[in-house]
């Protein structure tokens, strides 16, 4: 029985060992394009989260070197930055996030970054008309972006992000509800086209020489963005029902815009934890609009969602609030626009 410890004991080390080494190679292999550094000589740029980053290396090409602070399989609304992402963002020309209260650590960061620093901060959901939303958000998220002040326009909401929430509507009547913006602006492409145009113009601020480079990349971008949109204002417009169920409320900008109603589950975070009145209200929502499926997430617990669906007697799909990359995703080649295709076609099915 000890022989078989103590072998047991001694596979587990070698195995973290070897992991370990493994990583490092993949690591050095990896060189600059992890990004994980400063690379001397390029654009550094840090941004924040996946949307971002995958945008500024689409428009950025060879001349940028893009850093990502949120890791691989990471949620971003939880997610605080580390010493070594101070010391990076102070020496990169350029700091890139969505703002409309996603980052609420970033005002803080920001005036912790060294005193001698030359980065340019830019809020890239600038110019989006925000949705602000109603109920708990957990934990503050999307206060930053009433305590600073935005260029943003506002928006109460409207009867496409709202009509139809009963258990909304019942919230907003308590005093425990507070209104907060809805920061998800990355999930409806015609928002993503802004911050692609955003994206790309600060570029070229803090990189005139290579100004023609940007906006070609940029136009390509583009081009595929509005194939996107246009994919989805065809197809959505077909369909004849028009409310989804979600785990969180990540999607009042894709409801928006073409034409849908999201009741959530859980509020603007996924932490943000539903009532029981919630969850009664929903169940009768999932009956009375005859919805096929609730929607889950791959990066947050699909616990609440599959309750809901076996309550309601009902079956579940993935929506992904494309906030980050599963390290299968990064691993198989996925990225926004594979993810929003496959969005699109598991709303075109529920839909139905």
């Amino acid at each position: 029985m000890n022989k078989r410890k103590s072998k047991n004991k001694l596979n587990g080390w070698t195995w973290s060992v070897t992991s370990m080494l493994l990583a490092v190679l993949i690591l050095s292999g990896c060189g600059s394009k992890s990004g994980g550094s400063i690379v001397e000589g390029k654009v550094n740029v840090i941004t924040t989260f996946y949307p971002i980053y995958e945008f500024t290396k689409e428009i950025g090409g060879d001349e940028v070197n893009v850093v990502n602070l949120l890791p691989t399989g990471v949620e971003p609304h939880d997610w605080t930055p580390r010493s070594q992402d101070i010391v990076n963002t102070s020496k990169a020309q350029l700091f890139l996030y969505n703002g409309a209260g996603l980052e609420g650590w970033a005002p803080g960061f920001l005036k912790g970054l060294d005193k001698d620093t030359q980065v340019k901060p830019v809020e890239v959901s600038q110019g989006i008309q925000l949705i602000d939303a109603v109920g708990d958000d957990g934990h503050g998220h999307g206060e930053a972006a009433h305590e600073e002040e935005h260029d943003h326009s506002h928006e109460e909401g409207t009867e496409e992000a709202h009509a139809g929430h009963d258990h909304e509507e019942e919230a907003a009547e308590t005093n425990t509800d507070t209104h907060h913006t809805d920061p998800h602006t990355w999930v409806s492409p015609k928002s993503a086209l802004v911050m692609a145009e955003n994206i790309k113009n600060s570029l070229i601020e803090v990189d005139p020489e290579h100004k023609d480079g940007y906006e070609q990349r940029y136009e390509a971008l583009k081009e595929k963005l509005v194939k996107l949109d246009n994919d989805f204002k065809s197809e959505l417009s077909k369909l004849p029902k028009k409310d989804i169920v979600v785990s969180h409320q990540a999607f009042g900008y894709l409801c928006r815009d073409y034409g849908l109603t999201q009741h959530a589950i859980m509020g603007l975070s996924p932490d943000a934890e539903p009532r029981a009145q919630d969850i009664v209200n929903l169940t009768k929502t999932v009956k009375e609009k005859e919805v096929k499926y609730i929607f889950f997430e791959e990066l947050v617990s699909d616990k609440l969602a599959k309750t809901l669906a076996n309550e309601a007697g009902v079956e579940t799909l993935v929506l992904n609030p494309v906030e980050g990359l599963t390290k299968e995703q990064a691993s198989s080649g996925e990225n926004y626009f594979t993810l929003m295709e496959k969005n699109l076609q598991n709303l075109t099915k529920a839909l139905q």
